[in-house]
């Protein structure tokens, strides 16, 4: 999905849904609605034990097992405890208040994040010896994807020359609505299943219907489950294009990798995922063996703690990768402001969307024989020059007759004519609303002026609805004021790729700090989502042949997931955290040509950490990083503690005892490979370990990059690795030179030795504080 706010109803029917407008149960007198209730991890093996015991648990509220059997809606019984079911407010709290009970929340709502990438990425098949060969293309790795299901007949999907399905596999797949398992499931979909009774106990209205068509089964009827599943692991597929652009071949990031499709999002308002829904399908998703999960998927602003089950990412995730499951997450598409930033735990792998060096330049002749280029998706019928306008207002706000958002045309002053107007909010809305606008006056052409994005919104019907940024828009504007009967012509779109095109981190893409703890850096890592063509859904309005173009953080997690699927591959034994700072440590932070990359905003800007974490993501650099920043279970808990979290809610969570230390932990010691200091008085030391994943006998010495105004050093600086030494820890000390408050600067630490180039970002600010006198 791309880069729109919830509209206002949408959070009105999350209101609804919280404050209980769920379905009546017959034993229950007050209203019920679908709670979740979380126990942590497992304390027996055998499923069927813990599925008793959920429900002898749920039986000492409601008075019988019949009852608490009627109520339950599920039972988490594999990657963690814990079940969902329809409870009053009364019973609710009270099993809040048992014996175990680490916490009981309500159920709710999530919402989607929504050829040449990979060629971009320098994973094309034409070269050897690169991740994608000693990969075996992720063959053997099994990508569980959670989205809005799957488009089986794809040939994105196809099978062909795959072998048996992975031993480690356990899952499933599933009959339903127009799904036939034995013919829909293959060697590449080994799994498919849909999750919906946390939904459909709250939505309370028809699923299926004209406007919203939905399957009860894993058939994807909305296209966003079908394009991230693709855009992972899609086979090869020859001379596909969209509507005559982009052509090529389309294929995942792992083609030979499996993909394990889990419905959890339901094709409602655009796309809508319940919280029950996602942790049960978190707990089957681990039971089934998945080697990597990728969700694009997230909450809204403002975020709930990593403990909060509300969340359901935060608390699946982390499960899944206490069992070694990469989960990948999209950062949301709430951009450029700062903090925005989602999916932000350090278990978490979260991707921020960049654009690539890919444009689709659409020029616009003027009458006075000047040409401007614009940016469109526009293939159909070329018309030669005809009348340009723009809608002129009268009275206080002259202005405000040619906002693209707020178009009132006159029909007989626009029929035929092509139509200019200003774009003053971000975001489809106004676009398509303008188009529409347009359209239905009688105009042939619209031109948008809006800042600059190089996410594309394309129009029905082959209407043109070229964007331009505000310099070029107020250029034609004073052609078409200057000039009695001012005329345009617009071209075709065509394809330009390679280095004339710098790729920049979207507009779109949101941005850290984190608001939940700045100190972890996030987003983590970068990768193409802007103008992705991929498989979708045959009921995707936007489809041509099959395929379709969609830009967000949505189109480019999946990139990162098949790229985990491709390191895994490689790397068996890595851990999450491993693969995570093999990402991180190797992006690029320059394009092709040596220049720093930017980002789009207002206005567009160098790009710094809190815009792409490490920088767009280097597969073949990640496969032999020289050193990685590890983390496991220990590193977490120092988190959780440094986040102020109560014991019991930790030892719940992390299925052992704790007792965080009197003292309160510092986030910067957690091993991330980022240094973040959100307030630095005067200096500040802090600690990382590395491991040795290159070669044995290693000398690495570290190359400092320090931020404006700031001093810093390490020790040791030289790291001397041998068969016996595999892991160092080394001190960093960030000192300020000036006593004053700033804003974020940022730098590097490089470990450096003949092969590798091991860069983590460092974002410092200082913030002095100040006391006062009392002058009384």
């Amino acid at each position: 999905m791309g880069s729109n706010p919830l509209p206002s109803f949408v959070i009105v029917l999350i209101l609804l849904v919280l404050n209980g407008q769920g379905p009546m149960t017959a034993k229950v007198e007050a209203k019920s609605t679908v709670h979740i209730v979380y126990l942590g991890e497992r304390q027996h093996d055998d499923p069927k034990r813990v599925t008793d015991s959920h429900h002898d648990l749920l039986a000492t509220v409601v008075g019988s097992k019949e009852v608490a059997s009627d109520l339950m809606v599920y039972s988490y019984r594999h990657g963690f405890s814990g079940f969902a079911a329809k409870l009053t407010e009364s019973q609710a709290q009270k099993l809040s208040e048992l014996p175990g009970v680490v916490r009981v929340i309500p159920n709710s709502l999530h919402r989607l994040h929504t050829t040449r990438s990979w060629d971009f990425l320098g994973l094309s098949s034409h070269y050897p010896n690169h991740v994608l060969q000693n990969s075996k293309m992720g063959d053997g790795v099994i990508i569980g994807v959670f989205d809005t299901g799957i488009w089986p007949e794809s040939k994105a999907f196809s099978d062909e020359g795959l072998g048996p399905i992975p031993s480690h596999w356990k899952g499933v797949c599933k009959s339903g609505d127009q799904f036939n398992a034995a013919t829909h499931c293959n060697r590449k979909i080994i799994g498919a299943r849909w999750f919906i009774d946390g939904f459909l106990a709250e939505y309370g209205q028809p699923l299926n219907t004209s406007d919203d068509p939905e399957f009860l089964s894993p058939r994807d009827a909305n296209g966003h489950g079908t394009h991230t599943s693709s855009t992972a692991s899609g086979a090869y597929v020859r001379n596909v294009s969209y509507r005559g652009l982009l052509s090529g071949t389309v294929r995942g990031g792992a083609p030979r990798a499996r993909l394990a499709i889990y419905k959890v999002c339901w094709n409602v308002l655009g796309g809508q995922c319940a919280t029950a829904d996602i942790l049960k399908a978190f707990d089957e998703a681990i039971h089934d063996g998945v080697d990597v999960l990728s969700l694009s998927i997230g909450y809204s602003l403002p975020l709930f703690s990593d403990v909060d089950e509300r969340d359901g990412i935060a608390t699946g995730s982390f499960h899944a990768v206490a069992r070694g499951i990469t989960v990948v997450c999209g950062a949301a598409n709430e951009g450029p402001s700062a903090q925005t930033v989602q999916n932000t735990a350090p278990w978490i792998l979260t991707v921020a969307a960049s654009t690539m060096d890919r444009a689709l330049p659409t020029p616009i002749m003027l009458g006075n024989n000047k040409t401007f280029l614009g940016q469109a998706i526009f293939t159909g019928k070329e018309k030669g020059f005809t009348s340009l306008t723009y809608p002129e207002g009268t009275g206080l706000d002259p202005t405000s007759a040619g906002a693209c958002q707020s178009l009132s045309l006159n029909s007989t002053l626009v029929a035929g004519k092509v139509v200019l107007c200003f774009a003053s909010v971000t975001g489809r809305v106004a676009v398509r609303l303008a188009a529409a606008t347009v359209q239905e006056a009688g105009g042939i052409g619209l031109i948008i002026a809006k800042n600059p994005s190089d996410a594309l919104i394309e129009c029905r019907d082959d209407f043109p609805c070229i964007e331009v940024d505000y310099e070029i828009g107020t250029r034609i504007l004073y052609y078409i004021r200057s000039t009695k009967s001012p005329t345009v012509k617009l071209g075709h779109s065509k394809t330009l790729v390679g280095k004339p095109v710098s790729a920049k981190v979207a507009f779109f893409s949101s941005r850290g700090p984190s608001s939940i703890a700045p100190e972890i850096l996030k987003p983590d890592i970068t990768a193409p989502g802007v103008n992705i063509l991929a498989a979708t859904s045959q009921l995707d309005q936007w489809m041509d042949g099959g395929y379709a173009i969609h830009s967000g953080t949505s189109m480019a997690t999946p990139h990162v997931s098949g790229i985990v699927a491709l390191l895994k591959a490689i790397h068996p034994d890595w851990s999450p955290a491993a693969i995570k700072s093999a990402l991180v440590t190797t992006a690029r932070t320059k394009d092709a040509s040596g220049f720093p990359l930017f980002a789009e905003g207002s206005p567009k800007k160098l790009a710094n950490p809190f815009d792409f974490g490490g920088g767009i993501v280097n597969p073949n650099g990640a496969a032999d990083p020289g050193l990685v920043y590890d983390m496991g279970l220990s590193d977490y808990i120092h988190y959780l503690c440094a986040m102020g979290y109560n014991n019991s809610a930790i030892s719940r969570l992390t299925g052992q005892s704790t007792a965080c230390p009197a003292e309160k932990p510092s986030f910067l010691d957690v091993n991330l490979p980022s240094i973040t200091i959100s307030s630095l008085r005067s200096s500040v030391t802090l600690t990382r370990t590395v491991t040795n994943v290159g070669s044995p006998n290693s000398i690495y010495r570290a190359d400092i990059e320090p931020p404006t105004g700031m001093t810093v050093t390490v020790k040791p600086h030289i790291l001397v690795f041998n068969s016996r030494t595999k892991k160092i820890s080394f001190n960093v000390t960030v000192c300020a030179t000036k006593q004053v408050n700033t804003g974020y600067f940022f730098g590097s630490l490089t470990w450096r030795n003949e092969q590798n180039a091991v860069r983590i970002p460092l974002s410092v600010k200082t913030e002095i504080l100040e006391s006062y006198a009392d002058d009384n």
